[in-house]
């Protein structure tokens, strides 16, 4: 008989198995829900059948790829919910705008109000169809005939994705005669879609799900109206720019459109970081400005850009990094792995910066540190700095918000900017481009260039960088007095250059390979353009290299 090996046992299978015979011999061992298995390095969902010699490890819907598969799934509930309940006729678009939190903001246009009775039916439906445990149906499709099924559905967005595609065929989801299409992969029944709510938000709906630290309990949905308000901005921001999706990217490409985008996005990033500084001037008092945001979101250039606005005005700005006031590398605390918490702020010589900035309120000279990446020290280079009557200091690094290392400042001393690349430019209508996964590329790619350090190093520290953010960053996003958008509509473009190969560099036989080809499968949507038009004062300069300000 066959043998094929399970969570490294070998184990017999009969013909005409599938995964999801493998998933119950084992679910008892495990506290949550077998979703999907890894085979060999790739993922598999539990429909596939079983083959001989293959080595299975089960993935389970507590880790990122199972949260993930998980999220997707309820998604698609969600949208046969919908469907269902208003009836094509009146639909004229759904799409997944916003991750809150744990929530996602969905949009419902078309002759319906998506308000609290609307929302109660859609979660009922979803429990209902939960109930019933209905197979998830994969099938491929020809890419023309997927064009043609989903302009029936009149979603547009998705069939003039396909056309970029260069694979003659796509993978179609099936709930109840239901049809969509999603980026990764789904469980194989609405059985497994378990944890959900849905409530009416500003217009739409939030579809809830589980916090990733409580996987079995539905998150509470959280408003966060200056994140929202700053989503909203950016999604209306690309329509005016007419690209809201990467088939709109790719049109202005193939167009040779690109140029122009270029030129209006970067004039409307400076026009917005110049109404920033006209707001600071505007407080004669302010000295202090305080700039926070999670990894990779361009801290470093935007606090530059904003400084020469600032200078344009009268006043003398003068950037500190708070990366310079990190503690010598055998001096930052472990983490619960026994690795340096690169991100906790006690990674950060707080001490020594509240002493720092103390003296600059009292009139005296410092001198600032400067830290040595290369050698992972703290070094004196000569700095000295002093406030004189038109000084500011700008201030940016991951914990810019903490109370820790401004709560002695006067409050009308401090302007508080919260930055983050807010990405709204969706693959499809329920394909979002997450805002996790830009800043990702974006470091794989500086981290690279400007530290040696190879994308498998840098996917593998990702868990932890998200891990400390969520800890250290998020909660202090609505204390911003602004929140900047940082992304650029084009970057991922322009970024698909330099990623790839270092994708293409992780090694198959380790476990970060999973991550890099899932990363190498989204940059298959869009195409890849050279980065000759992209002035040096870009944001994205800070990642690809070629920046005018000092930022490696």
């Amino acid at each position: 008989m066959p043998k094929y090996f399970l969570n490294g046992k070998e184990t017999e299978f009969k013909q005409g198995e599938r995964l999801s015979d493998a998933a119950k011999l084992i679910q008892n061992d495990f506290k949550y829900d077998i979703v999907l298995f890894e085979a060999d390095g790739k993922i598999k969902e539990l429909h596939n059948p079983i083959k001989e010699n293959m080595r299975l490890t089960p993935i389970t819907a507590d880790t990122p790829i199972g949260r993930d598969c998980c999220r997707r799934s309820t998604v698609f509930l969600m949208m046969k919910a919908i469907y269902d309940i208003a009836g094509i006729d009146r639909i004229e678009k759904v799409q997944v705008l916003y991750n809150i939190g744990s929530s996602l903001f969905v949009e419902v246009l078309g002759d319906v109000n998506a308000d609290a009775d609307f929302a109660q039916r859609v979660e009922k439906r979803m429990k209902e169809y939960a109930a019933e445990n209905i197979e998830i149906k994969k099938r491929v499709m020809a890419t023309d005939d997927a064009i043609t099924l989903f302009e029936g559905y009149k979603m547009y967005d998705k069939s003039r994705l396909f056309e970029f595609r260069s694979a003659s065929a796509v993978n179609v989801y099936s709930i109840g005669g239901f049809d969509d299409y999603y980026f990764g992969a789904m469980v194989s029944s609405t059985g497994y879609i378990k944890h959900f709510s849905v409530t009416p938000y500003e217009g739409g709906l939030t579809l809830n799900l589980p916090d990733k630290n409580n996987p079995d309990k539905v998150g509470e949905f959280v408003p966060k109206p200056k994140i929202f308000k700053a989503l909203r901005e950016a999604s209306s921001d690309l329509k005016k720019m007419g690209v809201e999706t990467v088939a709109d990217l790719n049109n202005k490409i193939v167009r040779g459109e690109l140029p122009e985008l270029i030129v209006t996005q970067e004039t409307l990033m400076e026009r917005k970081i110049a109404q920033i500084a006209d707001k600071i001037a505007g407080k004669p008092n302010c000295r202090f400005i305080l700039i926070a945001g999670p990894s990779s979101s361009g801290k470093t250039t935007f606090s530059r850009r904003l400084s020469i606005q600032l200078r344009s005005l009268g006043l003398k700005a003068h950037p500190i990094s708070l990366d310079d006031y990190f503690r010598n590398y055998d001096e930052i605390p472990l983490d619960e792995n026994g690795d340096p918490d690169r991100e906790n702020i006690s990674a950060v010589d707080t001490d020594l910066f509240r002493n720092n900035m103390e003296a600059l309120l009292r009139g005296e000279r410092i001198e600032a540190p400067h830290y040595n990446f290369k050698v992972r020290k703290r070094e004196f280079n000569g700095n000295f700095i002093q406030m004189g009557d038109n000084d500011v200091f700008v201030i940016e690094g991951i914990h810019g918000l903490n109370g820790l290392l401004s709560d002695f400042m006067p409050e009308d001393a401090k302007f508080k900017i919260y930055i983050s690349p807010l990405t709204q430019l969706n693959i499809d209508e329920r394909n979002r481009v997450p805002t996790t996964d830009g800043r990702l590329i974006r470091r794989i790619v500086r981290d690279s260039r400007t530290r040696g350090t190879d994308a498998k190093t840098t996917i593998s520290w990702w868990p932890g960088v998200r891990r400390g953010e969520e800890k250290n960053i998020f909660p202090y996003q609505e204390d911003a007095d602004i929140i900047f958008n940082s992304s650029l509509v084009y970057e991922l473009a322009a970024l698909k250059v330099w990623a790839e190969p270092l994708l293409y560099a992780v090694p198959k036989d380790c476990p970060e390979r999973i991550e890099a080809k899932r990363l190498l499968k989204f940059f298959n949507y869009f195409l890849a353009v050279d980065n000759d038009n992209i002035p040096a004062t870009s944001l994205v300069r800070e990642f690809i290299g070629g920046s005018c300000f000092e930022v490696g």
